[in-house]
Order: C-alpha cells, then sequence, then structure tokens
C-alpha cells in the first residue's frame, strides 16, 4: 500500500482504536511497577498511533508523500550530472478513459542547471506526436513540502482538464507537472538558484522548457507559455513570471506569498526574490498575472492585497477570492478550474508553426 492510500489511513485508525482499547484494559492491571510500566506503553501507543493516524489523513488528502520512495525519486543534486542528450522515458501513467487526455512521466535531465528530475506531463484528447499542431504550455508547480503528484490526485488536474477543455472553456492545452527539488521532502528550494545547490530556477525555466520543445508538440513563442501553483508553488509561479517575461506571458497563484521564506545564500530573498520588492523597485514586464485566495487564509490574503496594490501597467492583474476557505487542497480544487481557464485566455489555442524540427 502507498503511504498516501485509503488503506494506511484504515490501519493507522484501527491501530489508534486498538490502542485506546489496550490503554482501558490494562490501566488497572497488575500492581506496583508493573502498573506503572503497563500504562506507561498504553499511553504512548495512543499517542503513537494517533499520531500515525493524523499524518496518514494529512498525507492522503495533500499527497505530502505519495510513494516509499518519495525522497530517493530524483537523483541528488550535483554539478557532475550529464546532460539532457535525448528521450529518456515517456510511459503513460493515466490514459484509461476514452475521450480523456493522458499523462506520461518523464526524466529531466539539464544541461543548464546539472539537475535531473522527474516531470509528468499532461497531453489533451487529440494531441498526435505525428501531427502539424502545436500546443500552448502550462507548467503547474506543486507546494513545500510536496511533489507533482499533489496536482494529479490530490486536485485531480486531469481530470478538472479534460473537463474544462471539453466545456470549451479552455483550449487544448500540454500542462507540464515538474518536480521542484532533487529532495522533496528535505530542500525547500521555492524554486530559486540556491547559493552552492540547487539550481531549480535554471531547471524550471531553461531546462525543462527546453525539453519540452524537444520532446513534445508545444508552441515555442512565449506568449504561449504559462506558470500555475498553488502555495510555494504559487509563489514561484508569480516570482518567475516577474523575472522571466521573455519565457511566460501569463501566471496564475492560488494562495501565494511575498517572499520565499528561506536562505538564498546572498540575501536576494529580501530584493531580487522578494516579490514586493520587485514592484516597488525594478521595471514591470507586460504580462498577465492571475491572484486567488481564500479570505480566511490571512498570510494569502494579505499577500494579495499587497501584490494587487503594488501591481501597475503594463503588468496586466486579476484577483480573485472565495469566501471561507483556508490555506488547504479543499481552497486550491475550488480555484483550480477557474484559473487554468483564465491563463488559456492568454494563451491562445493549438497552431501550426512551419520550419520547426519535429520532436523525438
Amino acid at each position: 500500500m502507498a503511504p498516501d492510500s485509503t488503506g494506511i489511513e484504515l490501519v493507522t485508525v484501527v491501530a489508534a482504536i486498538l490502542a485506546a482499547a489496550a490503554l482501558a484494559l490494562f490501566w488497572n492491571r497488575s500492581q506496583g511497577w508493573r502498573r506503572v510500566v503497563l500504562r506507561g506503553v498504553s499511553v504512548l501507543a495512543c499517542v503513537v498511533t494517533s499520531v500515525a493516524f493524523a499524518g496518514s489523513w494529512v498525507n492522503h488528502e495533500v499527497d505530502f508523500w505519495p510513494s516509499w520512495t518519495s525522497e530517493h525519486d530524483t537523483v541528488p543534486d550535483t554539478k557532475s550530472a550529464a546532460p539532457a542528450t535525448g528521450p529518456i522515458s515517456a510511459g503513460p501513467v493515466t490514459s484509461t478513459v476514452r475521450g480523456s487526455g493522458r499523462v506520461v512521466t518523464v526524466t529531466v535531465t539539464g544541461a543548464a542547471s546539472k539537475l535531473s528530475m522527474p516531470m509528468w506531463v499532461y497531453l489533451p484528447v487529440g494531441y498526435d506526436p505525428a501531427g502539424s499542431l502545436r500546443y500552448p504550455v502550462i507548467e503547474a508547480l506543486h507546494g513545500y513540502p510536496g511533489v507533482p503528484a499533489q496536482w494529479l490526485h490530490a486536485l485531480n488536474a486531469p481530470k478538472i482538464l479534460d473537463r474544462e477543455i471539453a466545456a470549451g472553456r479552455m483550449a487544448p492545452t500540454v500542462v507540464l507537472f515538474p518536480q521542484q527539488s532533487p529532495r522533496p521532502l528535505r530542500l525547500d528550494t521555492e524554486c530559486t538558484n540556491l547559493v552552492g545547490s540547487a539550481q531549480t530556477e535554471t531547471f524550471l525555466t531553461q531546462d525543462v522548457p527546453e525539453y519540452a520543445r524537444s520532446h513534445f508538440k508545444v508552441r515555442s513563442d512565449h506568449s504561449a507559455w504559462s506558470l500555475i501553483g498553488f502555495s510555494a508553488g504559487a509563489y514561484c509561479a508569480t516570482q518567475l513570471l516577474l523575472r522571466h517575461p521573455n519565457q511566460y506571458a501569463a501566471a496564475a497563484s492560488l494562495s501565494g506569498y511575498l517572499d520565499p521564506g528561506i536562505h538564498v545564500g546572498d540575501g536576494s530573498e529580501h530584493t531580487t526574490y522578494n516579490i514586493l520588492w520587485r514592484l516597488q523597485h525594478l521595471p514591470v514586464p507586460a504580462a498577465a498575472l492571475y491572484l486567488a485566495c481564500a479570505r480566511a487564509d490571512t498570510g494569502a490574503f494579505n499577500a494579495t492585497v499587497a501584490i494587487a496594490k503594488a501591481g501597475h501597467n503594463p503588468l496586466a492583474l486579476t484577483t480573485s477570492y472565495i469566501n471561507g476557505g483556508g490555506h488547504s487542497t479543499q481552497s486550491w480544487r475550488a480555484m483550480e478550474a477557474p484559473a487554468f481557464d483564465w491563463l488559456s485566455t492568454w494563451l491562445g489555442q493549438p497552431n501550426t508553426e512551419v520550419g520547426l524540427p519535429s520532436p523525438l
């Protein structure tokens, strides 16, 4: 059973119930030091199983740890990593429902960042690697701690994309779900280039687009590229848009914040990696930014209001709020479809680009 499965959740709740029953059974059993030991062990068992159940429930909701090998699914960041030279793997992981898009998994080995990490790619209904159509692209960024599986499972992105495209609210689009850290549960990169460590910004803005253009039928013009993210990924989407307007035309932030909240290594978390600082001190790019959050999510709400006030032409800003909610999967589910639809209005339709090499 996977650690985010319902089975694990049921096992932990049964263990918690049994521990509580054992506590009641052994509380007055025996005498002297044996009673003290039995009570201590029973209380400890209750605490451990309760924490295990709470952790399994949270993990089932947000997919922090989707597999027992989550922490080892990537090649550690190392300056000796080999550059990308061709396709690594592309096996379908979801394509069983008629009329649905499919998701393939690949490994992106970056020549620029020297990082090698997995990426999941949603290909819409009608995508034909031998066809002439090239598709707009959305890079979808996850939270921390987390992995792309949060998008695929907790947020059910493939099904949402199928529905929005089928309803005509969204153009057929290729969506990339890259991993954002070589050690996803221990190293928080916030999509930055850490001094002396993982160059995640470079991986996401150079290596991932280069891989996608080489291996999939995607449009090459920057007006067809965008970003979306929730929580840490929302901060990532906004800051990458502002820092790389020649690569992306639009971004959608779901419950984002103003700064990375980590030490980058050169103090830039207070300046160039701080969204408010950039808007106040650097030229604002001609791009489009969608900011969504729950009104009850105080941190994200305050950050959204601050960005909306600081943003100005030529940056086109759109805000959206949901009542109640919080910094949670339920809130992101409510924001997800409208954000994808909004991005699609900026990216346009698939088209034919003449003179481009065919993907491998």
